[in-house]
């Protein structure tokens, strides 16, 4: 599990990003009601029926963080930019490949998961079982429905397609998600909070909605020699 938050919170851009989301100051955004914005949400998450983007990710620390645990990123994790694609068909259907500056792939087709290090010659098999299906990458591959009934929705600004998520469990990954969907209707902006006091950036670009995807992207089969870990 350790691997998989790595790999899905390890995230990217810098700050700057946050640009588009914090420019308009707090007296002048009207925020919506939890209804709306759910409602709104879940708009913006039916009309995804496919997508594929390629990604880049960073994690930062604030200045007030812990010095990093076992359940956060290492020290030579931070600040550093991953690069890679994410592939998704809903429901379920998710891979997301990490090409630099190591790699990384993990892939679903809704019921296992698979985690394969190739410089490890290293796969962990395990189940989707919810908590790892609420991991914030694979929110995008999943039931709108059950989306719903794991997170209290928020939409800070109801004149922009931003939205912060708060997880219903207390044992989550992460205390809040922020995804901001793009003039495509495609999420652009994904950044994540946890309790160590890290900030994940996840920036998608070169984003293709519902395009053709065939289902041997999501079946994932490791290489001979490959070491197996069930989890």
């Amino acid at each position: 599990m350790n691997m998989l938050r790595k790999t899905m919170s390890a995230v990217v851009v810098s700050a700057t990003l946050l640009a588009p989301i914090i420019s308009t100051p707090v007296w002048a955004a009207t925020a919506a009601s939890e209804q709306q914005a759910t409602a709104n949400l879940i708009q913006q998450l039916n009309g995804i029926k496919s997508l594929s983007a390629n990604f880049e990710q960073t994690t930062k620390a604030s200045s007030s963080a812990k010095a990093p645990q076992k359940k956060g990123l290492g020290a030579q994790h931070m600040n550093q930019t991953f690069k890679g694609v994410m592939k998704v068909a809903r429901p379920g259907k998710f891979y997301w490949e990490t090409t630099s500056p190591s790699k990384q792939t993990i892939a679903t087709t809704g019921k296992m998961v698979w985690i394969y290090d190739p410089d490890l010659q290293q796969a962990v098999r395990q189940n989707l079982d919810e908590q790892v299906a609420n991991t914030p990458a694979l929110l995008l591959s999943g039931n709108t429905a059950q989306i719903m009934k794991s997170y209290r929705v928020t939409q800070p600004n109801n004149g922009k397609t931003y939205y912060t998520l708060f997880p219903k469990q207390k044992d989550s990954a992460f205390q809040s998600l922020t995804i901001s969907f793009g003039t495509n209707k495609a999420p652009s902006l994904m950044i994540l909070e946890d309790s160590l006091g890290q900030t994940t950036y996840v920036r998608f670009n070169n984003v293709k909605v519902n395009p053709s995807i065939p289902d041997s992207t999501f079946n994932f089969a490791p290489p001979k020699g490959t070491d197996i870990i069930d989890q």
